[in-house]
């Protein structure tokens, strides 16, 4: 096979250098070093243009789909087109479509090991410690949910039923490693070179890249892209870091939690502290101030409050200000002494863990990028961009979390990334729509929203020129489990001066995440509230309570439901 490679560069008039590691004295330490950048444990490992092909037959798929002549054709001012530096989502993204077009491409990538030792492979935040592991083990709390109301469904069953932490999480980092291996496997496949190092600038067109060993190597590029994401933050008080653990943490904890503290009102925190308590887990939430900062304040205490029905405790206006290990083991014991924000009063409390869910610093400190100017907010330490992505020096871009007043979700950044890669490389000028984005929040009971906030809506439109819709409603799921009937709220926020064009949908009700994605595209089409009267909706749904919104919040009209 390797002369069947050597004839085909010879056909294209192509030199060609080869080492043969056997007859090299340092043979067995370069193929280490080879297999630890390629993942490629077989010979011959081929390189164009310091661009990893692979093995015979990758080479020849290469030339068989031209992209082996884009390599060969690169322009050699510098080592590659563009390098990533990030990579999750939106890197991923990004580097996976300038390859497609042709061009070649370079994605750095390092986890930092948290302070508890955590860190991961390929795929960012949302692979390995957000998205993937958090829904589900929200669906594990579902599940056992259903265990519970599948008793007034007829489904008896004597024996104890029980949760083993153990089961579930080797069953969610096993889905974890597929989905990593798939990433390198997918940048393999599109000849991106990945390189598992810390990238940073040193000078304009340059970075150096340093592995987990301490070995440096330097490359240059003609652009880059910055897709590093954010990490947890910490609370700088005695004990955090020693003792608290963060998502990071969590969802790969090797054991049970146990009775949890979670600090924090964040989605992360919520979400966390939800799926806990659906595992039949003590969990307490302490919160500085308002929960679900950002979105809308009514349906963020109706959060609240069907979380507290489930259990989960909520002690508000409160910050720790220290944290004391009782005892150690897994996983321990930990008393927590926590200051009231409005007065004196301190409270303590003693947890087997706590976990910190207080926000997310950009990972941009030690990227270099005073060296080459680029402008970060002094604020938040997020990079500072135009409407395509580019920051303050024309050579150097950056997508998903990093970016200071973008939405910080994956779909985002995978947008983002694929955009950016197209305008640059491909001729195209679309460039990613941040109005409107949908998302949910997996807490127990899910809150799905789209566009603005009752709050935002006022101060963008005016409250006079606003027609709230809403009402609670009863899923006919919950009716035979003898769940409450009015927990679940349905809103929708309307401009009077557009027809009543819908400008923010809000659900709380069991998948709300798959009821709002829906909405959302109706939404981008310019949906009216005329035009969900309109629909027919699909019975029994809770969607179609979106259909037959009737009653304003200005009316005062009771909504509580009666039935079905």
């Amino acid at each position: 096979m390797w002369t069947q490679v050597k004839e085909l560069f010879s056909s294209l008039g192509v030199d060609c250098n080869i080492l043969e590691l056997d007859q090299v004295d340092e043979g067995a330490s370069v193929q280490e070093v080879l297999s630890e950048i390629t993942n490629q444990r077989t010979v011959p490992s081929i390189f164009v243009n310091k661009v990893h092909v692979g093995g015979c037959d990758h080479t020849f798929q290469a030339h068989q789909s031209g992209l082996l002549q884009q390599l060969l054709q690169q322009d050699p001012a510098y080592d590659y087109d563009l390098i990533v530096i990030g990579g999750g989502s939106g890197g991923l993204s990004c580097a996976q479509e300038a390859a497609v077009l042709g061009k070649k491409v370079m994605l750095l990538d390092f986890v930092v090991p948290s302070p508890r030792g955590a860190s991961w492979g390929l795929g960012g935040t949302c692979v390995n410690v957000g998205c993937i592991p958090k829904k589900l083990m929200h669906q594990a709390a579902l599940l056992g949910q259903a265990l519970t109301d599948s008793r007034k469904f007829g489904w008896e069953y004597s024996q104890q039923v029980k949760h083993s932490w153990a089961t579930m999480t080797e069953a969610i980092q096993s889905h974890i490693g597929s989905l990593s291996w798939g990433h390198r496997l997918a940048l393999r496949e599109k000849a991106v070179t990945y390189v598992n190092s810390y990238g940073e600038f040193v000078e304009h067109h340059k970075v150096k890249a340093t592995n987990e060993k301490g070995q440096e190597a330097f490359y240059t590029a003609a652009k880059f892209v910055i897709a590093t994401g954010e990490r947890p933050r910490y609370l700088g008080i005695q004990g955090d870091k020693e003792y608290c653990i963060t998502s990071d943490d969590l969802l790969s904890l090797p054991c049970c939690p146990g009775a949890t503290l979670v600090v924090g009102a964040s989605c992360v925190a919520l979400e966390c502290a939800g799926f806990l308590a659906g595992l039949g887990l003590e969990v307490t939430v302490m919160v500085r101030s308002v929960l679900l900062r950002g979105f809308d304040r009514d349906m963020a205490e109706r959060v609240g409050a069907s979380m507290q029905q489930l259990g989960v405790r909520f002690l508000r206006k409160f910050v720790p200000v220290q944290v004391q290990q009782l005892e150690k083991g897994l996983p321990g014991r930990l008393k927590v002494v926590a200051k009231s924000t409005e007065g004196t009063e301190t409270v303590e409390g003693i947890y087997n863990t706590v976990l910190l869910a207080v926000g997310r610093d950009s990972c941009t400190k030690k990227l270099g990028l005073e060296k080459i100017g680029v402008n970060i907010s002094e604020k938040t330490g997020k990079i500072l961009v135009n409407d395509e992505e580019q920051t303050s020096v024309p050579y150097v871009y950056a997508v998903g979390d990093v970016l200071e007043g973008k939405p910080r979700l994956t779909p985002v950044a995978v947008q983002a990334g694929k955009l950016l890669a197209r305008r640059l490389f491909g001729g195209r000028s679309e460039k990613c729509d941040y109005v409107n984005v949908p998302t949910v929040v997996f807490t127990p009971l899910e809150y799905g929203c789209c566009g603005y906030s009752e709050e935002k809506a006022s101060e963008v439109y005016q409250a006079e020129n606003l027609n709230v819709y809403h009402t609670l409603f009863w899923p006919l799921e919950w009716t035979v489990a003898c769940r409450d009937s009015n927990t679940c709220y349905a809103k929708i926020i309307c401009n009077k001066l557009e027809n009543d064009r819908v400008v923010g949908f809000h659900v709380l009700a069991p998948n709300a995440g798959e009821i709002t994605q829906g909405f959302a595209t109706a939404m981008k089409c310019g949906l009216t509230k005329q035009l969900l009267g309109d629909t027919i909706g699909i019975h029994p749904t809770c969607g179609e309570v979106f259909t037959t919104l009737e009653i304003t919040k200005a009316s005062g009209l009771d909504i509580t439901q009666k039935g079905c």
